[in-house]
């Protein structure tokens, strides 16, 4: 009976070891804390539920149980507090995929996508098919933003000539008053800065995005190393949510919100990664 009763709690010990680490979790343990920037319409505190890339996250999370709470600051800050083991972040969002930040933080499946590309001034007529024929220009990107993997590399060797600002306001402005020749920006981000921003509203006639997009970017959770289980739990959320949908269904209601015929764009090209 003795050996019994050891056999027993033997295999209830073994049971809880093998467990999935956040099912004894406690309710304060249940919620991830990322921070983000303002990046509308994907993300930014006074959007409706804080934009389509957040609203994505919290639905898989709840899927799992978890909270989602989110944090805003500038892009720079709000990556060096996501690597900071002591300032109480989990990760940060939202991100394009590098292999150089895949080195630091461990990325989650996508969570949103965004078509990326480059404003210009209206005439400028500024044709390209490959990036190297952009080396006449002076091209806007914003202070550590990831972009593609070519042209990341291109500005690198210093075959593309760049002038960095703060936020993509900044580069919108940049090109209306033709300071530089054109600016690496989403669509959706313009598209949204300019009906929403008084002092971008005035300009919108002056600029436009050029007609041959970049890329269609995947959007990522990035988590830091020493919470890298958290990246399979949200992964597990989004397996069960439709992340597109999500999105598209976010950026319909936005525009009926806001009164604008914003025409944000819903339908992802399946490209491979930059």
């Amino acid at each position: 009976m003795r050996f019994l009763f050891t056999l027993v709690a033997l295999a209830s010990l073994m049971s809880a070891l093998v467990s999935p680490a956040h099912a004894e979790l406690s309710q304060e343990d249940k919620v991830i804390r990322l921070s983000s920037l303002e990046w509308p319409p994907y993300s930014g505190a006074d959007l409706p539920e804080q934009g389509a890339t957040i609203a994505v996250v919290r639905a898989a999370l709840a899927e799992m149980g978890y909270e989602l709470e989110v944090t805003f600051f500038p892009w720079s800050r709000a990556v060096n507090l996501a690597a900071d083991a002591g300032s109480g972040f989990h990760g940060y969002f939202p991100e394009y995929y590098s292999d150089e930040v895949s080195r630091t933080f461990r990325y989650s499946d996508p969570v949103g996508y965004g078509p990326l590309g480059f404003v210009q001034s209206v005439g400028s007529d500024i044709e390209w098919s490959s990036l190297t024929e952009l080396d006449r220009y002076v091209i806007g990107t914003v202070k550590d933003y990831v972009n593609t993997k070519e042209f990341d590399s291109l500005v690198e060797s210093r075959s593309l000539s760049v002038s960095e600002a703060l936020n993509d306001t900044s580069n919108l402005l940049k090109v209306a008053y033709r300071r530089i020749d054109m600016a690496v920006v989403d669509q959706n981000v313009m598209k949204f800065l300019l009906s929403d921003d008084p002092d971008l509203r005035r300009i919108s006639g002056e600029i436009e995005f050029n007609p041959k997009l970049l890329d269609m970017k995947s959007l990522y959770v990035c988590f830091s190393l020493r919470n890298r289980e958290l990246a399979e739990i949200l992964n597990q959320g989004l397996a069960s949510i439709d992340v597109n949908a999500i999105q598209e269904a976010y950026f319909a209601r936005l525009e009926a919100a806001s009164g604008a015929s914003l025409s944000l764009r819903k339908s992802p090209l399946r490209s491979a990664e930059n």
